[in-house]
């Protein structure tokens, strides 16, 4: 099958990789690496009609700008499809506007990483029943036995994958405090190690565990090499914002942002109103700014 891949980064060149080893055909257009087309419209002119565009490309105003182009481009019958981390909103809004022009949306939710190049990618689809069943030979070539699905329509791709990506992140917060935990305990842990047997008959075993025996590999287990600093994607903000406004309860995944944030602080002003709180009712001693306790 031919398809035309739009943004060569991390996933979109290692998905186009795959793809090529399954034997399809992947002309691809991205203005910073090397490509097969010099434009969008030099992309279109090397697809056969009915042509597949697949973005991959960062959510925001680059999403925007290439499926505004692009459905000026497209000829009926055509299919857009984007992979990346859009909300799960401006998926159904494109394929409105999609549909105006005749052509076909589908919203991909990928999961893999950089890894997705020899283990294969989760796949969550979303649209219409006749193009996500266009798709179905690419979606196996892409994905693991099993790891792929139309979960719904237009923005339900997206909306499982901002869901997953809130999960991911209670998970990996939940790992990160138990580690800090391990790591500040009377005995002297080889935490590669423990994390390692983990990995074998334990509840708490997953492809992130794995992930963490690599890291922990890299330095012995102390992640020197490492800043306490960790952003986020968005997803985890539109998830804790899509359950308040379905009044579900999500403390782990909020809790787990939360975190993210507080990582980002060089000092913090809440506990600066804890500490002059104490102070104030107590007469506890306050740390003079910017010295922190056991410093040197």
């Amino acid at each position: 099958m031919q398809l035309g891949m739009i943004g060569l980064g991390r996933m979109g060149g290692s998905m186009s990789e795959r793809l090529r080893r399954a034997g399809h055909d992947v002309e691809s257009y991205d203005p910073g690496v090397d490509s097969t087309a010099a434009s969008l419209a030099e992309l279109r002119d090397r697809l056969l009609a009915p042509r597949v565009f697949w973005m991959m490309v960062p959510a925001g105003a680059v999403t925007e700008q290439t499926f505004a182009e692009l459905v000026t481009l497209a000829s009926p019958g055509d299919t857009v499809v984007d992979g990346g981390n859009s909300n799960f909103h401006d998926s159904q809004r494109r394929a409105l506007e999609a549909a105006a022009h005749g052509v076909d949306f589908v919203d991909v939710g990928v999961s893999g990483g950089i890894w997705g190049l020899e283990a294969g990618y989760c796949l969550m689809a979303g649209g219409e029943r006749e193009p996500v069943a266009r798709l179905a030979a690419i979606f196996a070539a892409l994905a693991p036995p099993g790891g792929y699905a139309h979960v719904g329509p237009a923005g339900a791709g997206h909306y499982v994958k901002m869901v997953h990506n809130g999960i991911e992140y209670g998970l990996m917060q939940a790992y990160a405090e138990g580690f800090e935990l391990l790591a500040r305990s009377e005995f002297e842990l080889d935490l590669h190690e423990i994390a390692g047997i983990w990995r074998y008959g334990s509840v708490v075993r997953s492809w992130l565990l794995e992930l963490l025996t690599a890291a922990f590999a890299q330095d012995g287990g102390r992640l020197e090499a490492v800043a306490d600093y960790v952003e986020d994607s968005g997803e985890g903000r539109w998830t804790i914002a899509e359950a308040i406004a379905r009044d579900v309860p999500v403390p782990v995944i909020s809790a787990a942002l939360f975190a993210r944030f507080a990582s980002r602080q060089d000092e913090s002003f809440a506990a600066k109103v804890n500490a002059a709180l104490r102070n104030q009712f107590g007469g506890h001693a306050v740390s003079p700014a910017r010295e922190r306790p056991g410093a040197s």
